[in-house]
């Protein structure tokens, strides 16, 4: 039998890293963080424990790695839906509605995830998160920022703050009146994206600011 080509290992050590990656992001949704293993989610993953060691230097750095590869393909699929568009006011609502509707869809991992960033092993840098920051700053450029070095950092915080918010034990802020907020700072008309039912908090939604 002839040895695989590097592109064949390349792509089998890709789907291993990505294997590893959802398994974490399931059981950590399903179980918490400190309940979830390495072993679990090896075991989940179907590959050898050790190959968690050779892609990721420990257990915060594979969740957030596995939650950034989530919201980068969530934001992806809410930009790219149909019907498609290149208008950047419908695609920044997109992006917002996406990123709120994890915290809604997902608490347990999304407030896991924003917990061990605010903690002391910080805000991990990975090719996940590349790809995220990526999508995201394109997604100010399509808006029409003329700042978009700027423009970006300041979308991802107010994201993560809204998401903070949504997930605040004791006093959680509602999702509605946070997306008008972020729409509001936008100008972005309530209509756009995906709307939660029963209309914009208030009753009247402010016009677009010009």
């Amino acid at each position: 039998m002839s040895p695989r080509s590097a592109s064949v290992n390349e792509e089998l050590r890709r789907r291993s890293r990505e294997r590893l990656l959802h398994a974490t992001v399931e059981l950590v949704g399903e179980r918490g963080y400190e309940a979830t293993t390495l072993g679990d989610i090896a075991d989940r993953a179907g590959t050898a424990r050790g190959l968690i060691s050779y892609y990721f230097p420990g257990k915060r750095h594979l969740l957030q790695s596995a939650v950034h590869r989530l919201m980068h393909l969530t934001l992806e699929t809410a930009l790219e839906r149909e019907p498609r568009t290149e208008d950047g006011r419908e695609r920044l609502a997109r992006a917002v509605d996406a990123i709120l509707g994890l915290a809604r869809d997902r608490p347990r991992l999304m407030r896991t995830h924003m917990a061990g960033i605010l903690q002391a092993e910080g805000f991990v840098r990975c090719s996940e998160q590349q790809r995220l920051a990526e999508l995201l700053r394109e997604t100010v450029v399509r808006y029409g920022s003329p700042d978009p070095d700027t423009d970006y950092p300041l979308l991802r915080a107010l994201l993560m703050g809204a998401v903070v918010a949504v997930l605040l034990p004791g006093a959680p802020m509602p999702m509605a009146r946070l997306r008008a907020e972020l729409f509001q700072r936008y100008g972005l008309e309530w209509e756009l994206g995906v709307p939660p039912d029963g209309g914009p908090p208030g009753g009247t939604f402010p016009s677009p600011r010009q």
